[in-house]
């Protein structure tokens, strides 16, 4: 079965501004590309300085009404938005799987997460009503005081490929409802899931200017929003390197900065877990969206007596993982998302057989058209490797046996990111004080990497920079204020 080459009606391949979709002021076009067979799908505007101008300042017109809406207005809206993806459910999965190559069932996930985040911020919009100003308890008589959270300004949301869609709505929908108004920069490598849901956010009925979105590159959009001095906020989801330019474009304006980039996360197998656990946790933490995830836990960490039945379990099911197009039945694992990635994974693998890691699994391109890779196990992989230090994000998977817990946990921690962690053990009092020994902003025990909207997303060193999901997410995008008066 091949992947369904129209739709009815045709993706959206426009820039959204002040309410209408026009063409990019560059009179350019990006090529979209089906990653399971190299062809183009379709073709999408480049938007350029004078557009980004535009979407700007309509937004700032638009923050003067949105911000002065009530919560509880916003929350019909984002609520509106929810029921949309939702009823818009197999289209937005088929472009999902079209677009980014994950395989359908993924990209199912991808869509109910997107309803789960729009749901979620409704209801905290609705409490800001009540909840957004509260009186402080002063030393003094005299006077009285209150702390008001206020919307902080135009939101510029710059999205990466991976998860299209979700990434966009952890930032949308937090923004809309604390009362911001937004420009979105999607990723130009898939922007038609992206531009669907904008498409459905103006049906809901969003006000013009209140959302706006621009394709094209990096440099033609997201560096000049993110110095814009009108951009009072700017939320970034990508590399590391490409984080810290955005974090020096913002700064010349003095803006609120959110970044959520890279990791090199572990997972702690102690001689005690069940091993069947361990390999299902293994194979989703490393594999899923074929490991193009900064949460991938590609560092496996297994304890000396079953590290070599753990690599045994883990080489068999590599191997045995269906990988091919995303809309064939039984398929577990798509391809690469753009050539660049695929190149660069390639690269990896090659780099990680040279320094002398053994190949257990995979290892080479898959044959054909497709950026298809196998999914590959290392081991013996020496811990000053780039294959065991640098975020690979693909289908990579490094395996290390330890001893002690004390080295699985400096082992763990040895690293320059710190998003994300996993423990697989049947103590109870060991996971709690590997979890408490752990600098990730997320830990699983015996869990998969279930993440809710309620809860909280990013992590400790160069992995982030703020929280995004749950109050947190909200709070990024409010300003507080302290108003003092007179008892």
């Amino acid at each position: 079965m091949t992947a369904p080459l129209f739709f009815d009606p045709p993706p959206r391949t426009q820039l959204l501004i002040d309410g209408a979709w026009c063409s990019g002021s560059t009179g350019q076009h990006l090529d979209v590309v089906n990653p399971s067979t190299e062809a183009v799908i379709a073709q999408v505007g480049v938007a350029g300085q004078a557009d980004v101008e535009r979407a700007v300042q309509a937004a700032a017109q638009a923050f003067a009404a949105w911000k002065n809406t009530t919560g509880a207005q916003r929350a019909a809206l984002l609520r509106a938005i929810a029921r949309g993806v939702q009823a818009g459910r197999e289209r937005l999965a088929a472009l999902q799987s079209l677009n980014n190559g994950k395989p359908l069932a993924e990209a199912q996930i991808d869509v109910d997460d997107v309803v789960a985040t729009f749901d979620y911020y409704a209801g905290l919009a609705e409490q800001l009503d009540t909840a957004g100003e509260s009186e402080i308890v002063l030393p003094s008589a005299d006077f009285r005081a209150w702390i008001r959270r206020e919307p902080a300004g135009v939101a510029a949301l710059i999205v990466p490929w991976n998860f299209p869609m979700v990434t966009t709505a952890w930032k949308l929908a937090p923004a809309l409802a604390a009362g911001c108004t937004v420009v979105l920069k999607p990723s130009e490598i898939t922007p038609l899931p992206e531009l669907e849901l904008a498409a459905i956010a103006v049906q809901a009925g969003l006000p013009p200017g209140v959302l706006n979105v621009l394709t094209g590159t990096g440099p033609e959009v997201g560096a000049p929003l993110a110095a814009h001095p009108k951009v009072a906020k700017v939320s970034f989801t990508g590399s590391t390197a490409v984080g810290i330019q955005v974090m020096k474009a913002a700064a010349d304006t003095v803006k609120g900065v959110g970044l959520e980039l890279g990791g090199k996360s572990s997972i702690i197998v102690f001689a005690d877990a069940d091993l069947d656990l361990a390999a299902d946790l293994i194979m989703g933490g490393g594999f899923f969206n074929a490991g193009q995830m900064c949460s991938a836990t590609s560092r496996v960490l297994a304890q000396q007596p079953i590290a070599a039945a753990l690599l045994g379990r883990l080489a068999r099911r590599a191997e045995e993982l269906a990988v091919g197009d995303p809309f064939t039945p039984g398929v577990q694992m798509g391809p690469i998302t753009n050539r660049a990635q695929y190149e660069r994974v390639l690269q990896a693998i090659a780099q990680g057989c040279a320094s002398g890691a053994r190949v257990v699994a995979g290892g080479p391109a898959r044959a054909g058209p497709g950026y298809f890779i196998r999914p590959t196990i290392f081991s013996d992989v020496p811990s000053d490797s780039a294959l065991w230090r640098e975020e690979i994000f693909g289908p990579v998977l490094c395996v290390r046996a330890f001893k002690t817990e004390a080295q699985a946990i400096a082992a763990a921690n040895d690293t320059r990111y710190g998003l994300v962690a996993s423990v697989v053990t049947a103590d109870a009092e060991r996971g709690a004080r590997v979890t408490a020994a752990l600098e990730a902003g997320v830990v699983w025990v015996n869990a998969p990497q279930v993440i809710f909207p309620q809860a909280s997303w990013g992590g400790y060193k160069q992995s982030s920079l703020g929280r995004e999901l749950g109050p947190f997410g909200l709070a990024a995008y409010q300003e507080i204020k302290q108003v003092v008066r007179p008892a």
